[in-house]
């Protein structure tokens, strides 16, 4: 299941300053809060093979950010610079060597209205969460489904946003997939193609090739789907964006989602059947290493992904 208890830090960065994690509240009659329209992101700090602690592709979150907001027709009132310094700050204001973090921009109250514009506010918020998807997902995989509900096409929601009101169709995939006993969901396009799962990008394995649904389709440009297919391409194995249909997810010989809350984790069964033997496979377990070893700044030639605190 995706879900965590958050636990108390000592602090939360707010509006420029760090407040105490009590103090960190928004009022009742936030204009987001009502109409959902705000810009967040997921960013992962992992403690690395040197004892160190680096902040993963940072700079590629922040500008994720901005561009999303801008999407949305808000300006933030921070720069680039110091909303990715406020990220080192909170984690060692809070003595936390890793951990995730949640920068969330929104509007504020003092109208309403669909057409009010409010000031923007930004926030982060730090915690440790483990494997997304459960640690038994990362190394059994997970149970998939796919859902009723369909990705909204490009000429509905800004895919290329991480928007906070977007989420409520994954929202309600999520919870359907889980209320039906499945450990997550798999949407379609309004074609009837793969697009992603709720939170995650989607890979498919067939005969030693990596298929994944291209940015041409409703799906967000993940980070950390980049970042796989820099390193599958690099390590030799070839890569292809295409759109392909649910039955192909049937056939493959593995699948597998990725996210930075879900990092790699591999699928074993689709709407009750087994992909290939019905556990992770090589080629899976090839990326989940890779991943590890890059996030942990264990392969020098992607030592410019890391921000060390």
């Amino acid at each position: 299941m995706a879900t965590v208890g958050i636990e108390k830090t000592k602090s939360i960065w707010v509006d420029g300053a760090l407040v105490p994690w009590e103090e960190a509240q928004v009022h009742l009659l936030t204009h987001s809060l009502h109409y959902g329209l705000g810009a967040f992101e997921g960013i992962r700090c992992y403690q690395t093979a040197d004892g160190r602690s680096a902040i993963f592709r940072l700079g590629d979150h922040v500008q994720r950010l901005f561009e999303s907001a801008h999407i949305a027709l808000m300006k933030l009132p921070f720069t680039r610079e110091q909303v990715a310094s406020a990220c080192v700050e909170l984690l060692r204001a809070n003595g936390m060597s890793h951990g995730y973090l949640r920068p969330l921009a929104w509007h504020a109250d003092g109208m309403m209205g669909l057409g009010s514009v409010t000031p923007v506010r930004l926030a982060i918020a730090a915690w440790h969460w483990g494997a997304y998807l459960g640690e038994d997902g990362l190394k059994k995989g997970i149970r998939a489904k796919v859902s009723s509900f369909t990705r909204n096409p490009v000429n509905v929601s800004m895919v290329r946003g991480k928007l906070t009101g977007q989420y409520v169709n994954s929202v309600l995939a999520k919870r359907e997939a889980n209320l039906a006993g499945y450990d997550e969901a798999i949407l379609l396009d309004a074609r009837g193609l793969v697009a992603e799962a709720t939170g995650e990008n989607i890979f498919m394995v067939r005969e030693g090739v990596v298929f994944t649904p291209p940015l041409s389709s409703p799906v967000l440009a993940g980070i950390t789907r980049a970042s796989v297919m820099r390193l599958l391409r690099d390590s030799g194995v070839e890569v292809r964006e295409e759109t392909f249909p649910r039955d192909s997810l049937y056939i493959a010989d593995e699948v597998f989602f990725t996210g930075t809350a879900a990092e790699v984790t591999p699928v074993r069964e689709i709407d009750d059947r087994s992909v290939g033997t019905g556990a992770p496979g090589p080629l899976t377990a090839r990326v989940q290493e890779l991943y590890g070893r890059a996030v942990r700044g264990a392969e020098p030639r992607y030592a410019e992904w890391l921000t060390y605190l």
